[in-house]
């Protein structure tokens, strides 16, 4: 006749499941974000519209044909600053760098 499981091995086998269970679902939730991810990669936060890459001086930036938002990346609005700034564009270059060392 066979043993009957201790206590112990009861609780390892117990715990041994519970982790797997918890091991599918982190792996599912990572999918499902991933998933989520990419059906907004290349899409108009405003609008939701498929985003159309142009070259601005030779920044590339992303603008919305359906909105006409412009939209840019790290960086890009940087590279876009002219390199003799104007009255106008030292005012507003100060102001971006008062936002940015504000955070």
């Amino acid at each position: 006749m066979p043993e009957k499981p201790s206590q112990n091995e009861d609780e390892y086998f117990a715990r041994q499941d519970a982790e797997l269970v918890q091991k599918q679902r982190e792996e599912q939730e990572r999918a499902a974000v991933e998933a989520e991810r990419k059906t907004h990669y290349q899409r108009c936060p405003r609008c939701g519209g498929h985003l159309g890459t142009h070259d601005l001086e030779g920044v590339q930036i992303d603008q919305c044909p359906d909105c006409g938002g412009i939209w840019l990346d790290a960086g890009e609005l940087e590279a876009l600053r002219p390199k003799d700034p104007g009255m106008i564009t030292r005012f507003f270059g100060n102001l971006f760098d008062y936002k940015t060392k504000k955070k």
